[in-house]
């Protein structure tokens, strides 16, 4: 369902182990806002509620809430980094239209 490309992967267990959040996993989700109208969030969690699918790819946990999965179904979990680097990036096919900082989407 989400898919995490490998420098999504790298950077996440580096941040994570910087943070000293081992056995955290990857918590996406959609909120509304943004000027496109919906908006990606990530943040490391080790907390699981009743509302959560856990999922795994490339060897990284990721829990997404269930009102998020139907916005987020085929989405790649990149980063880039860099001097022009936007860090973590998400590429959602489900996705119509983005701003132009790529942080908001609509379907």
């Amino acid at each position: 369902m989400i898919k995490v490309s490998d420098s999504a992967k790298k950077q996440a267990i580096k941040l994570m182990a910087e943070d000293k959040k081992d056995g955290s996993f990857i918590r996406v989700g959609v909120k509304g806002g943004g000027c496109s109208g919906l908006m990606y969030e990530l943040n490391f969690d080790n907390e699981l509620s009743d509302d959560d699918k856990e999922l795994e790819d490339n060897g990284v946990k990721v829990v997404v809430d269930k009102k998020s999965v139907l916005y987020l179904v085929g989405t790649e979990l990149d980063y880039e980094g860099g001097l022009n680097g936007k860090g973590f990036i998400f590429k959602n096919p489900n996705a119509n239209r983005t701003c132009g900082c790529g942080e908001s989407f609509a379907i």
